[in-house]
C-alpha cells in the first residue's frame, strides 16, 4: 500500500514543514534554534527564550530534566498569603498562580477568619486506589474461591517494593476482586488500596500493580484449579486511579452570625449570612454555577499544589469526580445556619505528597515546604484545602455584596496598564485615579491617552 505520510504536511507562516523528525535527539540549543526558525524575528526569539533560563546552570539543568524537549522556562508569580490560622497554628502559605485577585482574596479571607477563630481542618482518611483490569471468561466461582490464595501470593510478590513503605507506616492496605461482567464480557478488576504516607506514591502504586498483574498471570499458569481454557486471562492494563474518594480532608469556619459583621459588607450580619447561604445552595442546585463555584475553590488549591510541587491535574480530576458522585455535579462546599451559628465547610479528596517527586529537586518547592514548617502530607492536605475554602469564601462574599468585578478589575488594572507599556509613574497615577472610577480597558486607555497628551 502506498504511504500517504508526506501528502499532508503542516506548514508554518514561512512555508516550512512543521514535521520534525528526530527532534528529541537534538541538543537544547539545536531545539531552540529549530523552533525559533518558525517564528518571526528568529534571532530575537532565541534571545527571548534564553532570557528566561536560570542563571545558575546546575539549577537550569535540573529544571530541564523535569520534562522533555525543553527550550525555556515559563514563569508564574509566586505569592504569599499571610495570617492563615488553621487549628490554632499560623501559616505563611505560598501560592503559585497567574490569575489576578486569587492570592488577594485568600489573604483577605484569612485575615477575616483569623479574628473569628481561624480555620479548622481534619484528615478523614488517606487511602489511594490502583487497579489491574483483566479479562477472564472461565468459571467465576472458581475465581472467587481461589482469590484469597491469589491475594496472599500477590502481596508476597510485591514485598521487595513495599518493604520501605511499610517501614514508614504505609503499604498495601487491601486487594479486592471486582466483577464488572455486567458492563463488559469477562471484565474483572483487582482493586487495591494503598497508604503512601508522605509521598504522592504514583510510582510506588504503579510498580505494585504491575507486580500484581504479573503475579496474577503466573498464578493462573501454575495452578491446576483452572481448566486449560480458563488460564488464558488477558491483562488489559495496570494503573493507579486519580479518583481517591477515601483520601479525604475537611476544613471549615464557624462563628456566631453576629460575628460575621464587618464594615465592607454593606448590610447586616444576618442578611449577609442568609444571602451567602442562598448563593451556596444555588451552586448545589445548578450545574453551571457549581462549575464556576468549584473553579474558585481550585484557584486556591491549585496555587498551593503548584507551589509545593504537587500534581494539580490529578487533584482537579479527583475533585470534579467527587463533586459528581451523586450523579449530578454540584458544589464541593456547603453552609449551615443553625441556632444562631454560621458554618461553612469544604470536604474533598486531596492526594498530596511532601517527599519524592519535585519536593527535593525544585528549589522553590523546597522553600515552600520550609515556609510551611516542612509539613507531613496530612498537614499539607489541611493547609491546601483551607486555601481552597478561603478563596471560595472571599469570592462568594464579594459576589453577594459589592460584586466580583469591583475587586477583580482593581487587581487586573496592572495587567491592563502593562499592555499599554505604562511607566512606573503612570501606574502610580492610574492606581490613584481608579480608586473610585470603574476599571475597564477603554477607561484605562482614555486615562493614559489624556495623561500622555498633557506631558
Amino acid at each position: 500500500m502506498k504511504s500517504h505520510t508526506n501528502n499532508y504536511i503542516a506548514k508554518s507562516h514561512t512555508g516550512q514543514s512543521k514535521i520534525i523528525n528526530g527532534f528529541s535527539k537534538l541538543t537544547k540549543e539545536e531545539k531552540l534554534n529549530k523552533i525559533s526558525s518558525f517564528l518571526q524575528n528568529s534571532n530575537e526569539s532565541v534571545q527571548e527564550f534564553k532570557s528566561f533560563w536560570h542563571t545558575n546552570k546546575k539549577i537550569q539543568k535540573r529544571i530541564d530534566e523535569f520534562s522533555e524537549n525543553t527550550i525555556s522556562n515559563y514563569y508564574f508569580p509566586y505569592g504569599i498569603a499571610p495570617n492563615v490560622v488553621i487549628n490554632g497554628k499560623s501559616y505563611l502559605v505560598p501560592m503559585t498562580i497567574e490569575e489576578s485577585s486569587v492570592v488577594a482574596a485568600a489573604s483577605k479571607s484569612a485575615k477575616y477568619w483569623a479574628a473569628r477563630g481561624g480555620f479548622h481542618a481534619k484528615v478523614i482518611s488517606v487511602s489511594k486506589i490502583g487497579q489491574v483490569h483483566f479479562i477472564y471468561n472461565g468459571n467465576v466461582e472458581k475465581l472467587y474461591e481461589a482469590f484469597p490464595r491469589i491475594k496472599s501470593a500477590l502481596i508476597e510478590r510485591a514485598k521487595p517494593i513495599t518493604a520501605n513503605m511499610e517501614e514508614r507506616g504505609g503499604g498495601i492496605q487491601d486487594i479486592e476482586l471486582v466483577d464488572k461482567t455486567d458492563d463488559m464480557e469477562g471484565y474483572f478488576q483487582l482493586k487495591a488500596t494503598f497508604n503512601t504516607v508522605d509521598s504522592m506514591g504514583a510510582n510506588f502504586i504503579n510498580s505494585c500493580l504491575e507486580e500484581f498483574a504479573a503475579g496474577l498471570q503466573k498464578y493462573f499458569d501454575e495452578h491446576d484449579v483452572f481448566e486449560p481454557h480458563e488460564k488464558d486471562i488477558q491483562i488489559i492494563m495496570s494503573i493507579l486511579s486519580n479518583y481517591t474518594p477515601e483520601c479525604l480532608v475537611e476544613c471549615w469556619v464557624e462563628c456566631d452570625i453576629e460575628e460575621l459583621a464587618s464594615e465592607d459588607l454593606g448590610m447586616g450580619a444576618e442578611p449577609f449570612a442568609e444571602k451567602f447561604e442562598k448563593a451556596v445552595k444555588i451552586a448545589q442546585i445548578d450545574t453551571c454555577r457549581a462549575t464556576t463555584h468549584n473553579k474558585g475553590i481550585f484557584n486556591g488549591i491549585d496555587a498551593v499544589a503548584l507551589a509545593t510541587g504537587n500534581d494539580f491535574r490529578a487533584i482537579e480530576a479527583a475533585g470534579h469526580t467527587y463533586a459528581a458522585r451523586t450523579g449530578k455535579y454540584q458544589s464541593l462546599s456547603e453552609v449551615t445556619i443553625k441556632d444562631g451559628k454560621f458554618r461553612y465547610s469544604l470536604k474533598l479528596p486531596l492526594a498530596l505528597g511532601t517527599v519524592g517527586g519535585l519536593t527535593t529537586l525544585h528549589p522553590l518547592v523546597k522553600k515552600s515546604l520550609e515556609l510551611l514548617d516542612n509539613p507531613k502530607a496530612e498537614e499539607l492536605m489541611m493547609i491546601t484545602a483551607t486555601m481552597g475554602l478561603a478563596n471560595n469564601f472571599g469570592a462568594i462574599k464579594s459576589l453577594v455584596t459589592s460584586g466580583i468585578q469591583k475587586g477583580h478589575m482593581k487587581m487586573h488594572l496592572l495587567n491592563i496598564l502593562n499592555t499599554f507599556d505604562a511607566t512606573d509613574e503612570e501606574k502610580k497615577q492610574a492606581i490613584e485615579y481608579f480608586k473610585n472610577i470603574k476599571v475597564s480597558y477603554a477607561n484605562v486607555s482614555d486615562f493614559l491617552t489624556a495623561l500622555r497628551k498633557n506631558q
